[in-house]
C-alpha cells in the first residue's frame, strides 16, 4: 500500500508539473518568427550535435539600432519593432532533456513605432513546446528589469513563472517562434 502512496504522488507530480521534452536530433534547424497571419520570418539557425546547441542569428531581417543609449538587433514591423536581447549571463545551451535554454537564447522586447528607446517592460518570453516534429514557441510578456542584477553564482535560470504572463496573440505582431 505505502508503495500505490509513493506511485500516485509520482503520477500527480508528473501531471502537474508541465515538462518539456526536447526532440533535437543533430543538424541545423531554421528558426522563425510568425506574425498572426502564419507569415513566417527566418530569424535564425540552430545547430545541434549531441544535445548540445549554438545559435547563429541571421542579419536579415534584423536592423541595427542605437536605442536607450545600447545598441540593438530589431525588426521593424507594421507598427513596432521587435528587438533581440541576449541573454548577458551563463547558460549551458542544453536541449537535450528540455528546452529552456532555448528559450533564453529567444528574449525579444518590443518597442512602439512612435516611442524613444527601449522599455524592458515590453519584454517577450516564448514558452517552448516540442510539438513533434517542430517546436513551437508561444509568446510571454515579462518584464527584462528581472535580468538586470546577474543572479546568484550557479543560478543559470533566474526567470520564474511568476515572472511570466501568457500575452494575447492577437496583440502582438510576432505572436509564436517555430524551430523546424
Amino acid at each position: 500500500m505505502r508503495n500505490f502512496g509513493v506511485m500516485m504522488a509520482t503520477v500527480m507530480l508528473a501531471v502537474t508539473v508541465p515538462f518539456k521534452i526536447a526532440a533535437l536530433e543533430d543538424g541545423t534547424r531554421a528558426v522563425y518568427l510568425e506574425d498572426g497571419s502564419g507569415h513566417r520570418m527566418h530569424v535564425a539557425d540552430l545547430n545541434v550535435k549531441n544535445g548540445s546547441y549554438s545559435v547563429d542569428m541571421k542579419p536579415e531581417p534584423f536592423t541595427d539600432q542605437f536605442l536607450s543609449m545600447r545598441p540593438f538587433k530589431c525588426i521593424n514591423g507594421p507598427d513596432k519593432m521587435w528587438c533581440h536581447i541576449p541573454y548577458p549571463y551563463e547558460i549551458a545551451r542544453d536541449a537535450s532533456v528540455e528546452l529552456t535554454d532555448l528559450e533564453y537564447d529567444f528574449l525579444f522586447v518590443w518597442k512602439g513605432a512612435g516611442e524613444y528607446g527601449i522599455d524592458m517592460w515590453n519584454g517577450v518570453y516564448y514558452q517552448l513546446e516540442d510539438t513533434g516534429g517542430e517546436i513551437k514557441g508561444t509568446l510571454h510578456e515579462m518584464n527584462m528589469d528581472v535580468l538586470s542584477i546577474p543572479p546568484d553564482a550557479g543560478e543559470m535560470r533566474p526567470i520564474r513563472e511568476t515572472d511570466l504572463e501568457p500575452g494575447e496573440p492577437d496583440s502582438h505582431w510576432l505572436p509564436v517562434l517555430v524551430i523546424e
